[in-house]
């Protein structure tokens, strides 16, 4: 396998860990590169289901480099369960590996997140998980940040904590009215931490990044969220506090651009978003329920039921072009197994000057005046959960999914038709 990219082509949620792991199976490295644990993902494998949330989904390989990248932030209680859940599994965590450039969130951060978003207001919520993300990421560019190397320098982070944390407290208090922390408690917070993060810990990065280059090894870099959530390219503000696009995966791996050969993006054969922002194919009908009842959509972090509509081709073909896709995955095909009828956003309408966007309009302002524009599409009326070739596909099937790769502008590589392993098409 070449050295590949996945990302989420939406709003996150699409599948992407069905996919990593996957084609982590024929990769010698799988590397997150961005996100925290804010990320939900699902894996099916052997008939057990895993949700990860730091860790790379190929840690179910054996014989598998798992590293968590510098471009990630690292909630270490969620870390520390995640670790201990899949050690009750018997899950082999001899190739977890954590960067030391990683930041870390500390407890304030949690509770700024908290308070920023109980706080908002109707349209000023961004619908955050409150795990702490974005003040985190917060303090990594304002250069306040700890980082994972910090915990296992005593003297070092003691200096940093004296100049980080009266400015801390003084925003806990002044800004926020929360509590404040003595230097002492986070010292203790950080040494506890240090001892969980230790056994992954990985110095020699640079080292093992050399050695596969050299070696011709394999990697794969996996992405968490979507293009739509990315903080540059998303629907700003309603967006995370990282870079998900595949751009990102280079400043938060610690490998350049020429690495990358390949870059998959996954969509569903719909679309979801949990969260704030605007949504133009959102169904809030009995269709929409439907969607959101066959597919199972709750979010796996939050539980939070996720908004569904319509597959909209103006977001897929952006996110081929500021990501630089050279194929896409569709998952969730048979969702629409029992659909009379689907429908696919072409474009979209301003309501107000009749003005037709067959672009997407990164102005999140105008979109409150934005209707979609759809084409019908014939359903299949046929289970396809146990179909294994593009072939065998029902004829109604195939025509939609022609249709998608003409509107996005790029070749479908991947279907999914269920959530096993076994429930693949690789065209």
């Amino acid at each position: 396998m070449e050295n590949t990219v996945v990302i989420g082509a939406q709003w996150g949620d699409e599948g992407k860990a069905k996919i990593t792991d996957l084609l982590a199976e024929n990769a010698d490295i799988i590397i997150r590169y961005q996100g925290g644990c804010n990320a939900g993902h699902t894996v099916v494998a052997n008939g057990k289901t895993f949700k990860f949330h730091l860790i790379p989904s190929g840690i179910l390989y054996k014989n598998k480099l798992c590293f968590i990248g510098a471009g990630t932030v690292i909630y270490p209680e969620v870390l520390e369960k995640e670790i201990e859940d899949l050690k009750k599994d018997n899950i082999d965590l001899s190739g977890l590996k954590i960067s030391p450039l990683a930041s870390v969130t500390m407890p304030y951060h949690i509770d700024i997140d908290g308070y920023s978003e109980e706080s908002a207001k109707g349209s000023a919520k961004i619908g955050t998980t409150k795990k702490g993300i974005g003040p985190t990421y917060t303090d990594k560019i304002s250069r306040h940040g700890i980082k994972v190397q910090d915990l296992f320098d005593i003297d070092g982070l003691s200096k940093k904590l004296d100049i980080i944390l009266p400015l801390k407290n003084k925003e806990l208090a002044q800004v926020y009215g929360l509590k404040t922390y003595n230097k002492e408690d986070i010292m203790d917070y950080c040494s506890k931490y240090a001892e969980i993060i230790k056994p992954y810990l990985c110095n020699d990065w640079q080292k093992i990044f050399h050695d596969a280059l050299a070696c011709n090894k394999s990697i794969l870099f996996e992405g968490a969220q979507g293009v739509m959530l990315d903080v540059d390219w998303g629907t700003y503000p309603y967006v995370t506090s990282s870079n998900p696009v595949a751009g990102g995966a280079c400043t938060g791996s610690g490998f350049g651009p020429s690495v990358i050969k390949e870059i998959i993006g996954v969509s569903k054969a719909y679309i979801t978003r949990v969260g704030e922002g605007p949504f133009a194919t959102e169904l809030t009908d009995e269709v929409g329920e439907k969607i959101r009842n066959i597919g199972h959509e709750f979010g796996t972090t939050t539980g939070r039921p996720r908004r569904t509509g319509w597959f909209d081709a103006v977001v897929a073909k952006y996110g081929v072009l500021v990501s630089g896709l050279t194929s896409m995955a569709v998952t969730k095909l048979d969702v629409f197994d029992t659909f009379d009828e689907i429908k696919v956003c072409v474009a979209y309408k301003d309501k107000r000057t009749g003005e037709i966007f067959d672009y997407y309009p990164t102005n999140v302002n105008i979109h409150e005046f934005l209707e979609p524009v759809y084409e019908s599409h014939q359903g299949w009326k046929t289970d396809i959960t146990g179909m294994k070739s593009y072939e065998e596909l029902p004829v109604n099937a195939k025509k939609y999914l022609k249709r998608l790769e003409e509107l996005m502008g790029v070749k479908i590589s991947i279907i999914s038709v269920g959530p096993g392993r076994d429930q693949t098409i690789f065209v």
